[in-house]
């Protein structure tokens, strides 16, 4: 099994908690993403979804030019390190039923992102089960 370093991508752009919501829906739009890290300088706060502005903030009433990241965004989120397998990365992602992972290094600085594309691309046969469980309902 490969190392996350292997196959992450490294050219990582994010995003401050003071943007707008505007900002970050045009910035997904631009990198055709659907979520961005959250980060002041190198140190990752969390991460902002295309369904956070939607669920947490248009649908709540936020105003999309005026309400800022850090109002929607998720906080307490899963991550990996650089150096983590990839086997072990994929279980996390089944567990938390997310499709995506932050990766920082030993300092705790982002220095990329997995996704299950990712690893679709470099191990296909690997991702049915982690596939089934980001799938599931959750309660």
């Amino acid at each position: 099994m490969p190392i996350v370093n292997e196959i992450m991508s490294v050219a990582v752009q994010v995003i401050t908690p003071e943007a707008t919501l505007q900002q970050a829906a045009r910035m997904m739009l631009e990198l055709d993403v659907g979520a961005l890290p959250v980060c002041r300088d190198v140190t990752l706060l969390g991460m902002v979804t295309d369904r956070d502005i939607t669920v947490r903030g248009v649908a709540a009433g936020l105003m999309p030019d005026t309400a800022c990241v850090a109002e929607v965004m998720t906080t307490t989120l899963e991550f990996c390190t650089e150096d983590q397998d990839t086997e072990e990365v994929m279980r996390t992602m089944g567990q938390a039923q997310v499709r995506r992972l932050p990766v920082v290094n030993m300092e705790g600085e982002l220095v990329g992102i997995v996704s299950l594309g990712d690893m679709a691309r470099r191990q296909p046969g690997h991702i049915d089960q982690t596939v089934r469980e980001i799938s599931e309902p959750s309660n």
